[in-house]
């Protein structure tokens, strides 16, 4: 093969996946670790890849642009599927959680319908949206009102207001990206306020990230990797990044996808 027809090859699989590792990619063409690396660094160097530890990932838009709701959902579905099925066994009947926007979280709305006497703060409105359309009686949805940004989320001095009132068990939040150095990120400064309010609303945090979030950096910083009390990620994570979260977060908790 060659090599403009492997890079074709590598771009193609990280399109597919988000991101890809080094140690895979010499496995699957059967060339040296030297080799992928040199192809990694001319995918990048038009602009095509970036390249992170160990691997590379699709090149990510600027750190202050925000996909929509819909662009986002169709992303990674198996691997939020299985993140939001681990994160929907921590909620109890009778519990107050919040959940914050996010495609993620939307997933885990729709899984809720079961939970008896269980209340639900949101600033997201696809999430109050797929909790409305299996209505409980004895569930309780609050939507909290606010500027709705891109990602459909609510926020503003309204959204905040109405956040620092309550109090709630578990805070389910999805981000746009996470490192160790610049922690939980967004693309929306407005989103970044209403998030910081959640997680001081709430007695535990736990994050939902697929692998693809990893070294994904949006231009505020939410909050440190060690606010996390549970992480739950795919297995795509590699295992590098596996051991930088371990290190920071109370809980990783990897799924399989099925």
């Amino acid at each position: 093969m060659l090599a403009q027809q492997r890079q074709t090859a590598i771009l193609d699989l990280i399109r597919q996946r988000g991101g890809v590792r080094v140690s895979h990619l010499v496995s699957r063409f059967g060339v040296s670790d030297m080799t992928i690396r040199r192809d990694l660094e001319v995918l990048a160097e038009r602009g095509l890849v970036d390249k992170v530890h160990g691997g590379a990932t699709l090149a990510g838009p600027g750190s202050a642009e925000e996909p929509g709701f819909a662009a986002k959902s169709i992303r990674q579905q198996a691997e939020k599927r299985a993140i939001a099925e681990r994160a929907a066994r921590m909620v109890e009947p009778g519990m107050a959680i919040a959940l914050s926007a996010g495609t993620t979280t939307a997933a885990l709305a729709t899984l809720l319908s079961d939970v008896r006497g269980l209340t639900v703060v949101t600033n997201s409105i696809p999430v109050a949206d797929a909790l409305y359309q299996n209505p409980r009686a004895d569930q309780t949805v609050v939507l909290t009102g606010g500027i709705r940004t891109p990602s459909d989320a609510l926020t503003g001095p309204v959204a905040e207001a109405a956040i620092s009132a309550l109090n709630v068990d578990l805070l389910f939040l999805g981000v746009h990206g996470l490192s160790p150095r610049t922690g939980l990120t967004t693309p929306n400064l407005l989103e970044a306020g209403v998030n910081r309010c959640l997680i001081g609303a709430a007695r535990r945090l736990v994050v939902l990230a697929d692998h693809t979030k990893w070294e994904i950096i949006g231009i505020a910083t939410i909050a440190p990797l060690e606010a996390a009390d549970v992480l739950i990620t795919d297995r795509g994570l590699p295992a590098e990044a596996r051991a930088a979260i371990g290190e920071q977060v109370g809980e990783l908790v990897i799924v399989e996808v099925g």
